[in-house]
């Protein structure tokens, strides 16, 4: 099969994925073999191949995948030949460990990710466990679903995890693949309340879209919103971004980190302005297949509209580059097939 494989820890900029024949794998007795239609670009594959986040190596990229069964293992029954379904990032999880027993399988020790510990979706087939594989409602089109498998199971995540009110005011820092998703989910279940984004500044892009998609308001990260807030979601590899949110909490007020590395340090913070009165800050590592599945019937339901920019296969490392410089908004996706 045709794969685009990452072999050693570069810049994007040197454009490091290769265009290979790799053989494809038979499926084991609980697995299907997936051929590939499209796949979600992430900021994750950003981290992966400038080495934040340490992948195994060599490795196919991607895990905001949707394809067609094409192969089941003999003891498969949660799927037939020529099903649609969709992988997203969580792979494997022991099941047997106190996280996975507690429906924390995002802690597992030994969590694999699509993508990064297995290969993943920049490729035109991918195996996976029945088990870590879900069928993608019908009324999203495959390119529609591939960024709901990660920028919007992540975000419906952490907009979980914020601990959300109807009548609260929650602000968006970065206005994303992840972001614009999450504000249509926040529009659906807390329809009274009030939500503010931050963008980079002069990012005039990202404020019209945040507008256009319902903002209460839109100001660049450091501007003084006009209340503070009861909760906020992170999504920016910037550091000094928390800092920011943290000042303009509420007492008892939660932020909510949506990522897995900064990519600069967090600036100083003085407990006082930034922690006292019961703030909290709260991190999400990875997802669970129940945040994945608990999404897709909610994205069904309202229904979800990503934004969504196609780069052909052949374009990945050029779509990774407009990734990181903030070239595109909305969600990027690979066309495999």
């Amino acid at each position: 099969m045709k794969a685009l494989v990452l072999d050693k820890i570069s810049k994007v900029e040197d454009r490091p994925l290769k265009i290979m024949e790799v053989e494809v794998q038979s499926p084991g007795e609980s697995e299907i073999l997936v051929e590939i239609s499209c796949c979600g670009i992430c900021h994750t594959e950003l981290d992966e191949i400038e080495g934040r986040v340490i992948p195994k190596l060599p490795i196919i990229l991607g895990h905001q995948i949707v394809g067609r069964v094409k192969e089941i293992g003999k003891k498969v029954t949660k799927f037939r030949l020529g099903d649609r379904v969709g992988i997203a990032w969580i792979n494997s999880a022991c099941g047997k460990c106190y996280f996975c027993k507690r429906g924390e399988e995002n802690l597992c020790n030994d969590f694999k990710a699509t993508g990064c510990d297995v290969d993943g979706g920049y490729a035109q087939y991918c195996l996976i466990s029945e088990n870590f594989c879900y069928k993608i409602p019908d009324n999203f089109s495959d390119v529609q679903a591939a960024p709901l498998l990660c920028a919007g199971a992540v975000g419906y995540r952490s907009l979980k995890l914020t601990n959300m009110n109807d009548y609260e005011c929650i602000g968006l820092f970065g206005f994303g693949a992840s972001a614009h998703i999450v504000i249509q989910i926040i529009r659906k279940l807390y329809p009274n309340s009030k939500v503010f984004v931050f963008t980079r500044r002069k990012d005039d892009t990202a404020s019209k879209m945040a507008q256009d998609m319902g903002a209460d308001w839109v100001g660049a990260t450091g501007d003084k919103p006009p209340k503070r807030l009861n909760r906020a979601i992170d999504t920016t590899p910037a550091g000094y971004v928390i800092r920011e949110a943290l000042s303009i909490l509420e007492k008892g007020g939660r932020l909510v980190t949506n990522l897995i590395r900064k990519e600069s340090l967090i600036p100083e913070l003085n407990y006082q302005e930034h922690l006292w009165n019961e703030k909290e800050l709260k991190s999400v590592a990875n997802i669970t297949r129940d945040d994945v599945k608990e999404f897709l019937d909610i994205a069904s339901s309202i229904p979800i509209v990503s934004k969504v920019n196609e780069f052909d296969f052949e374009d990945a490392n050029k779509a990774l580059v407009m990734l990181k410089h903030g070239e595109y908004k909305g969600a990027g996706v690979l066309i495999v097939k």
